[in-house]
């Protein structure tokens, strides 16, 4: 199943700021919805774990990120591969950065693909809980970055 995401704000920083802000997982990755903890393995590879559940299936979801382009102050984007209870994620974010009266503007989309029992048990209600969760986080990032 393919659960597609994006969404846009403005902040009042420059591009520079919001893009370093949201290439250094250690600043982001807290503001995930659910988020548990995170391990950084170099400047490009990092760990998240995040709570997940929907009906009777429960626990944590274990993905593996890089940063797989990055285009200083511009965009960039982000390749996950992970396991979660009930089944697989593969999933792809980014981000496109263009400057604005006052700040900057972000335009977040992404894609994740999930495998696996969670589908059939949970069906219909990954898309709108996918979508509540990126709303989450771009609210997140947002307040982060107005301050």
């Amino acid at each position: 199943m393919a659960i597609k995401f994006g969404g846009q704000f403005e902040v009042k920083r420059n591009p520079e700021e919001v893009y370093d802000f949201l290439t250094d997982p250690n600043r982001f990755a807290p503001l995930l919805p659910d988020f548990q903890s995170m391990t950084t393995q170099d400047a490009t590879h990092f760990s998240v774990k995040v709570n997940v559940g929907i009906s009777y299936i429960k626990g944590t979801a274990d993905v593996k990120m890089e940063l797989a382009q990055a285009e200083r102050p511009k965009s960039a984007r982000y390749k996950g591969q992970g396991s979660m209870a009930g089944g697989n994620v593969s999933l792809t974010a980014g981000f496109d950065l263009s400057q604005v009266d006052g700040g900057t503007k972000v335009a977040w989309q992404g894609e994740a693909q999930i495998f696996g029992r969670l589908t059939s048990v949970a069906g219909g209600l990954l898309e709108p809980l996918g979508r509540k969760n990126v709303q989450k986080l771009i609210d997140g990032l947002q307040a982060a970055l107005a301050s």
